[in-house]
């Protein structure tokens, strides 16, 4: 008789956790360990001094949310994601999702990072964020809650970073429900409310007197449904994808040495010297930012957004700054990501009761800097496992 799937992938996370695991051993250390309590400060929404700042949490998709706020305690031309049609409705069975963060300072000197997770903060018919693409399906037509996710990287100071994690989700809603009006395609609806919206968010920078002209942030964004997973990036800030036993890259840092890129600044007179890297005019190691007016036409607030069909194979989401991606390459963080989830899932209930994606975010963040990163770490997972009730064994 053949062996259920349920049990398959049971005797292949039993294999995986008998591996012996020296990225999260060797590597890891402790925050307090590794930092004097000067370098790893953080600063809270409430202005607090700390370690660290994260929290984690559930997302019922089958309930309404009240949006929250979490503020940071604080090539190609174009990049195309392509995927077939599955037979089975992911959305439908998911009961939810659960996420954690954290946002540390490191070793810089100010803490000019950003984060926000905002649960359900839309809430649209399936096929206006991509409907179903099982046969038979009859959960198009259905409303559902919409989930936001999003890391901002500032630089030349905090005001723009944050102003995006308090602005941008609240920007795009407006902007996608002006665009539901029109009779376009889902796709075309989404690319058009993000582009909008970076390029609003960066001229409300302008007009309420934010910040400074040489002050700017990366954005990378997702927004998560039950069927899609919809990415939205402008900088060097990352997002990838778990799934199965790959990593894949939901996002292409926009670099002044990206082949496009450069012949794009170039087209517009401007130059990319090489400065402890590559970076416009000496300066910014970075070709697309929100703010920077003082580089512009040369830096730009227009997003790459990509689109990503769910599948039952789907692990988890992490989004980052290159305060992680510096030291770490997305191979690394996805075998470590899936991992910790994978022996977290089969427990059911961990005695330190952090929950699997808040443990990733923890142990990414520890490794960074046990790495020696030199900048802000700001750290987003999104577990995608919908949550099972299993019984402790005999």
């Amino acid at each position: 008789m053949e062996t259920p799937l349920e049990e398959q992938e049971e005797q292949r996370c039993q294999r995986v956790d008998s591996l012996t695991e020296p990225d999260l051993s060797s590597t890891s250390s402790s925050l307090s360990s590794l930092l004097s309590a000067e370098d790893s400060r953080s600063t809270t929404s409430s202005g607090d001094i700390s370690g660290t700042s994260g929290s984690s949490g559930e997302i019922l998709t089958a309930e309404a949310m009240v949006p929250r706020l979490l503020a940071p305690a604080p090539g190609s031309d174009e990049l195309t994601v392509t995927v077939t049609a599955r037979q089975k409705c992911v959305g439908r069975n998911n009961k939810g999702v659960t996420w954690g963060f954290t946002s540390v300072i490191g070793r810089r000197k100010e803490m000019e990072d950003a984060v926000a997770v905002i649960p359900a903060f839309i809430s649209c018919k399936c096929d206006h964020v991509g409907g179903c693409t099982a046969l038979g399906s009859r959960t198009s037509a259905e409303i559902s809650p919409i989930h936001f996710f999003g890391v901002y990287d500032g630089h030349g100071g905090s005001q723009v970073a944050k102003f995006c994690a308090e602005r941008m989700h609240g920007v795009i809603a407006e902007e996608l429900d002006r665009e539901m009006v029109e009779h376009s395609g889902w796709q075309r609806r989404w690319e058009v409310a993000f582009s909008s919206s970076f390029e609003r968010a960066d001229n409300e920078i302008v007009t309420a007197e934010v910040a400074p002209d040489m002050v700017g942030s990366t954005a990378v964004v997702v927004v998560l449904s039950g069927c899609q997973i919809i990415t939205s990036n402008c900088g060097d800030s990352r997002a990838v994808l778990c799934r199965g036993t790959q990593t894949i890259p939901l996002t292409v840092d926009q670099k002044p040495d990206r082949q496009d890129e450069l012949m794009r600044i170039e087209r517009e007179g401007g130059r990319v010297i090489n400065w402890n890297g590559a970076r416009v005019f000496g300066v910014l190691a970075m070709s697309r930012a929100i703010g920077d007016r003082y580089l512009r036409p040369w830096i730009i607030p227009v997003p790459e957004i990509t689109f990503m069909t769910r599948t039952d194979e789907d692990e988890c989401l992490i989004l980052a700054s290159d305060g992680l991606w510096d030291v770490m390459t997305t191979e690394e963080a996805g075998e470590v990501a899936r991992r910790l989830l994978r022996r977290r899932r089969r427990a059911l209930m961990m005695a330190d009761g952090v929950s699997a994606a808040q443990a990733v975010a923890d142990n990414l963040t520890e490794i960074a800097l046990g790495r020696n990163s030199s900048d802000n770490i700001s750290i987003i997972v999104v577990d995608l496992k919908p949550k099972k009730k299993r019984q402790p064994r005999q």
